[in-house]
């Protein structure tokens, strides 16, 4: 009998694409289906993200609303798998009896297994290895496509940053041969994928083999590029320190390549950036960005930012501020500094009080979201091309799509065979999160 699986995920990119392969392994091993109820299944994943301060706190508050469901439902198994699962292992047991399985990010292709022997032995089950690309060898083959796709090329982190927990929670670097992320590429467009959005915590270290050589992202990137269903290709997320000339030159050379760079600075101050440990200076920094607007002068730049690092000044900050509006970011992931387990900056003195924290932060997303803004007014009765990924979320008789820049456009249309395809786009309006128009005729 059809099992009935039920996925909550938190966090990154790559947790979203492991949440995907967790899906397609249960549904084709163990005759799972997903659903989108709680109280519908049969097996609860938690797929869940160490990056932020009360992470753990996070996922035991999930526990504990899922303990409810397993006092009415027995038989109801709960599995814990992800970042904080590979941080926390064996704690997580001890806190929460109920869980019946723990894995990692490099064992989720175990999980058929380890959900067989907790049923036929009602012991739990874990397992946080790092076992390399194993995980990648017993994959099982994408089973649709989505207009964009995610795919996974590396795994792992060799950086550590001071402030980062993902070399102890996803491992060392690994990449995968550059032959079988085509096939992988290849599946999905054959199933109707038209962008591809590459993935890795350190993307463009990515260091896969090609016909018996060492390989690249510039060079998976052409590769790539010559399959002619290919209409975009994305990558995510670089790290300023690894992005070499051969992938600045890839701008020049292929077309599919968006014009939209995720490039994490954290900080504008170099003085933060060497506690960091994030190995270039702010002057290495606007270099190649500089570099890129070159290639493509239409580029836009979305980063990172970590407000209130351990001993951060008011210079700090402003120097921060000053690297904003230099690069002018449209878009950002900016967050209050948190200590996590098993980091250098977690032995530093915490020194900056988190009313200036919220302080500092407040200033720097609303001078990002003005920029943003104006940027996308500036668009406004210019014809941009799209590419279309489906309905709108608030608004079904519209259908929504991304510009080669990475922003948002809904426009009115409920012809379902424009989904995948790139259409011409008059726009004639700006929201503070997207854009209005319609299609050119």
């Amino acid at each position: 009998m059809t099992k009935k699986l039920y996925i909550k995920t938190h966090g990154c990119q790559m947790n979203e694409y492991d949440s995907a392969k967790i899906n397609e392994i249960m549904t084709s091993e163990k005759d799972f289906t997903l659903v989108n109820k709680e109280s519908e299944a049969d097996l609860l994943v938690l797929n869940t993200c160490s990056i932020r301060e009360k992470a753990q706190e996070r996922v035991f508050h999930q526990i504990g609303r899922w303990r409810k469901l397993k006092e009415k439902n027995p038989q109801l198994k709960i599995a814990i798998g992800g970042c904080v699962a590979s941080q926390e292992g064996e704690q997580i047991k001890r806190r929460a009896s109920e869980v019946d399985i723990i894995f990692g990010p490099q064992t989720l292709h175990r999980l058929p297994h380890m959900y067989e022997k907790n049923l036929n032995t009602d012991k739990s089950q874990i397992d946080i290895e790092f076992p390399k690309l194993e995980k990648f060898n017993h994959m099982s083959k994408p089973q649709h496509g989505e207009p964009s796709a995610f795919v996974s090329v590396m795994e792992g982190c060799n950086k550590y940053c001071s402030f980062c927990v993902v070399p102890h929670t996803r491992g060392h670097e690994v990449s995968r041969s550059v032959e079988d992320i085509i096939n992988e590429v290849k599946i999905l467009v054959d199933k109707g994928t038209s962008e591809i959005h590459f993935l890795g915590q350190n993307v463009n270290n990515f260091k896969g083999h090609y016909k018996g050589e060492k390989s690249s992202l510039a060079e998976l990137i052409k590769i790539t590029a010559q399959i002619s269903e290919v209409k975009r290709i994305r990558f995510t997320t670089s790290h300023p320190y690894e992005f070499k000339e051969d992938l600045v030159n890839v701008y020049y050379e292929v077309p599919e390549l968006v014009s939209h760079v995720h490039l994490p600075i954290q900080s504008g101050s170099n003085r933060i950036l060497k506690l960091m440990r994030r190995r270039y200076t702010v002057e290495k920094y606007l270099l190649l960005v500089e570099k890129l607007k070159k290639a493509r002068p239409e580029m836009r730049f979305s980063s990172d930012f970590i407000i209130g690092f351990p001993s951060e000044g008011k210079n700090d900050f402003l120097a921060t501020m000053e690297v904003i509006n230099e690069v002018k970011f449209d878009e950002s992931y900016s967050f209050i500094y948190s200590p996590r387990p098993n980091t250098p900056a977690a032995n530093m003195e915490d020194n900056v009080s988190l009313e200036i924290k919220k302080e500092r932060l407040n200033i720097l997303q609303d001078r990002l979201n003005q920029i943003s803004y104006s940027y996308r007014r500036r668009m406004v009765g210019l014809s941009e091309k799209i590419l279309v990924t489906g309905f709108s979320k608030k608004d079904p008789g519209k259908l929504q799509g991304r510009t080669i820049c990475n922003k948002v456009v809904n426009f009115p249309s409920d012809a379902i065979d424009l989904v995948g395809q790139l259409v011409n786009i008059r726009i004639n309006e700006a929201l503070p999160n997207s854009l209005r128009g319609e299609i050119e005729t």
